[in-house]
């Protein structure tokens, strides 16, 4: 059944070589029962591990029936483990946070035969614990831990069972019951081979082979021996088998990695917590950051939006006399004319409006009121967006009149009148009786300047009446639309260079602001503002994800002999890796989801305690979420890695 030839073994202790098996052969036939005895160093378990495949000899062939099985992959190994060899461990190797019957179940789940856990319960009754099958390990006695591992060992019906000092941690009793269930098993067919220092318990055996300094010194008979060919035997597949069909038909499911993944969570609560608090804090700055970015860049669409879409303002310059700078208008004074001209000769001019200011001292009744008078035309409201909320905007028939009536800011509205309805009441400006007809929408403050605190009156009625200028102070202007803000700046630099027979020296006579230019600015620094915010909170996220990665690494150091464990009872790398991997990722994922919902709460609190205007966008949250998951998959990544490669008798012997 297993025949080994000249198999050799040396492990390197620091710089020195020490030889754990030296050109070792042996035979061993179907049913048997056979002891390997000997001194410790004497290669007894090093030869136990060689013959599960836990270990790989560095030199020699291992024929299980008269297949070559030196050769044979990592995963397929894994395979053969899982099928074909049953472990029971001096230190039991089981779980402490599943019961005893999930630990019986685990090699089912690598070999795709969840479906058949029922016969776990089968084998669990086989050991005479079916009343502590749903007790964890620490809530059994050393001997009823050591028959859990005997079931788990069964579970997959395997034809050799290996055990490794089966009854060295146990009382005499419980020493007597582990041999006895052994003894039953051979005699069903199973091929026993137990490694002891205890002579007593080897005499169980019908076969005891003794070993020193790495070689077999004696091999002795104690009962009769089963004939070659004879007993229950299991044929192994052809080599390719193992990764191949058996993985495609079989294997863990996503579901058995993901429920491994949580109950390693579960169990280690501190460790998971603190893994998901540092993706949870990354995450809040991102989406709290990004909240204010949004906000601003909002604020600041509703600011421009006050001022009116597709705005230039063309404002009088001044010249310079032998150095020395003159005001405003020195050289270029706007009048009515140029507005007529605008409006009839420009291109790409939706609007224009003529605009003079000044301060106006309102009366009404017992209160009074200092504020900024503007005079306009027409056109002016649908140009700033200042169509009057309640009432109305005067007509052209009053600018021509010059009629005395005004148009309230909410600022001024309250002052004077407080909560009440100004439209129809009278009121005085510098003295002069103005009839109010409309209330103008409340646009907040822009700059230092409360653009709620303001009149609107007629230009003529400005002008000519009120504040006695001759002159325009600025000429509010629409183009037809965004694109067309270039051809009309140039068509209003032709008609006023022609109205006031400007030459080029005067270039500096008067200026055309265009406030599309002013919004892309704006716009484009708080791009810069949300991009430098959310960079600075994704570092945050990327502390957490090395803090992830360390955890795990410290997970996989905690849980090696965990890794060793599940790997003799026949997981392969993918299987660990996959499952490492899904606990770093699951950590992220609800790293990240409670990220989101504690960055939202954070982006309210900023708005009601600092008045600021956030919004959480959903393309925020998907970019903090989508990288919380790739900080997962990114850092847990490694630490899986690392996992996979452990060799199962290195994992093992970890202390």
């Amino acid at each position: 059944m297993i025949e080994l030839k000249n198999i050799s073994k040396t492990y390197l202790m620091g710089s020195v070589e020490v030889k754990a098996l030296d050109g070792v052969s042996l035979k061993i036939a179907p049913g048997e029962f056979v002891a390997i005895m000997g001194p410790s160093g004497s290669g007894k378990s090093t030869l136990m591990h060689i013959l599960g495949l836990l270990d790989r000899p560095d030199t020699g062939e291992y024929f299980f029936e008269k297949k070559d099985l030196t050769k044979l992959s990592d995963e397929e190994l894994a395979v053969v483990r899982n099928g074909l060899f049953g472990f029971i461990f001096q230190q039991f190797h089981l779980l402490p946070r599943l019961s005893a019957l999930e630990n019986v179940e685990l090699p089912l789940i690598y070999g795709g035969k969840r479906y058949l856990k029922e016969k776990a319960k089968e084998k669990i009754s086989m050991v005479g614990l079916t009343e502590r099958q749903n007790h964890r390990p620490n809530e059994l006695s050393g001997g009823q831990q050591q028959r859990v591992a005997i079931a788990r060992s069964l579970i997959n019906d395997p034809p050799v069972i290996l055990a490794d000092e089966p009854t060295g941690n146990l009382d005499s009793k419980s020493k007597e019951e582990i041999i006895s269930i052994l003894k039953e098993l051979n005699r069903e067919g199973k091929t026993v081979i137990i490694v002891t220092h205890e002579k007593e318990i080897a005499e169980h055996a019908r076969r005891i082979i003794h070993t020193r300094d790495g070689r077999i010194i004696s091999d002795e008979a104690v009962g009769s021996l089963p004939q070659e060919g004879g007993g229950a035997l299991h044929a192994v597949p052809e080599t390719g088998f193992f990764s191949q069909k058996i993985r495609k038909t079989g294997g863990a499911e996503f579901m058995d990695y993901f429920r491994e993944a949580l109950f390693a969570m579960i169990t280690h609560k501190m460790r998971s917590i603190l893994s998901i608090l540092g993706v949870l804090i990354g995450v809040a700055a991102v989406i709290a950051m990004l909240a204010v970015g949004e906000g601003a860049k909002i604020s600041i669409g509703q600011q421009l939006a006050s001022l009116g879409s597709n705005l230039l303002i063309v404002r009088p310059g001044s010249s310079r006399v032998h150095g020395v700078a003159l005001e405003a208008g020195a050289v270029t004074r706007f009048t009515l004319q140029d507005i007529a001209a605008i409006r009839n000769e420009g291109e790409g001019i939706k609007r224009a409006s003529a605009y003079v200011s000044g301060r106006g001292q309102l009366v009404y009744g017992n209160k009074n009121w200092n504020t900024q008078v503007e005079g306009t035309d027409v056109e002016y409201a649908p140009i700033r967006a200042s169509e009057p909320t309640v009432g109305k905007f005067f007509t052209a028939e009053d600018v021509r009149q010059r009629a005395k009536v005004a148009v309230l800011g909410m600022t001024v509205v309250r002052e004077l009148f407080g909560g009440r309805n100004p439209v129809g009441e009278t009121i005085k400006i510098n003295r002069i009786n103005f009839q109010v007809i409309g209330v103008l929408p409340e646009k907040g403050s822009g700059g230092f300047r409360d653009q709620d605190d303001t009149v609107v009156i007629p230009v003529t009625t400005a002008m000519y009446r009120l504040l006695g200028k001759l002159y325009l102070d600025s000429i509010y202007i629409e183009a037809e639309d965004e694109a067309s803000a270039e051809t009309a700046t140039g068509s209003i630099e032709s008609i006023i260079a022609r109205q006031h027979r400007l030459n080029e020296k005067d270039d500096d006579s008067f200026q055309i602001r265009n406030m599309a230019d002013i919004k892309n600015a704006l716009e484009s620094t708080t791009r810069t503002m949300s991009l430098l915010l959310g960079s600075v909170a994704a570092i945050s996220l990327l502390v957490g994800g090395i803090g992830i990665m360390n955890i795990m690494l410290v997970s996989v150091t905690e849980r090696t002999r965990e890794i060793g464990l599940r790997k003799a009872i026949g997981a392969n790398n993918h299987d660990i890796m996959v499952q490492f991997l899904i606990e770093a990722v699951l950590m992220s994922f609800l790293g990240g989801v409670m990220g989101v919902a504690l960055g939202a709460g954070i982006s309210t609190v900023i708005t009601h305690f600092a008045g600021w205007a956030v919004k959480v966008s959903m393309s925020s949250i998907l970019l903090a979420t989508t990288f919380s998951l790739a900080v997962g998959v990114v850092f847990g990544l490694w630490p899986a890695r690392q996992a996979s490669l452990l060799d199962p008798i290195t994992a093992l012997r970890y202390e």
